[in-house]
């Protein structure tokens, strides 16, 4: 099974090219490379992204076209290929992208709007009297002895 799922945010515009289709009729290519977060880091890299070349035909490639712009956050499915050609040096380079089979909003347009990079806000916990409004009870004190997931 050849299937990858990614979330990050574009590295610039999608570059657009259309080709003709099989029927004589234009086909939207686009481009673009997207930018994902690394979870760790190992032995002290400093790169923590990964920058990831996608390609998006027909319906995907216009939808790309029309909505995506640099700094976008989307989410991308779509299968691995790897390719190879001979540069101008005579050298052989090899390739690796993602071939988009879907792609989503990752964040909202509010969020965007604000500038926010997205993710978890977190919030102040509620004091003793907001969390009476939430509906919880406060625990008096020497309750938590029996509780098996108490602070040693």
């Amino acid at each position: 099974m050849n299937k990858v799922i990614l979330m990050g945010r574009l590295t610039r515009d999608p570059d657009i090219r259309y080709s003709n289709g099989q029927n004589g009729d234009q086909m939207c290519i686009a481009k673009y490379t997207l930018a994902v977060d690394r979870r760790f880091t190992r032995n002290g890299d400093d790169q923590t992204a990964d920058f990831i070349s996608c390609t998006a035909f027909g319906k995907q490639g216009e939808f790309a076209e029309k909505y995506l712009k640099q700094g976008k956050k989307i989410v991308v499915c779509g299968r691995i290929q790897t390719g190879s050609y001979t540069n101008k040096e005579g050298q052989k380079v090899y390739t690796t992208d993602v071939i988009v089979e879907e792609q989503e909003f990752a964040e909202s347009k509010k969020t965007e709007d604000s500038g926010s990079q997205g993710g978890y806000q977190p919030q102040a916990a509620p004091s003793t009297s907001d969390a009476s409004a939430e509906g919880f009870m406060p625990i008096p004190e020497g309750a938590t002895d029996d509780l098996p997931f108490k602070k040693r």
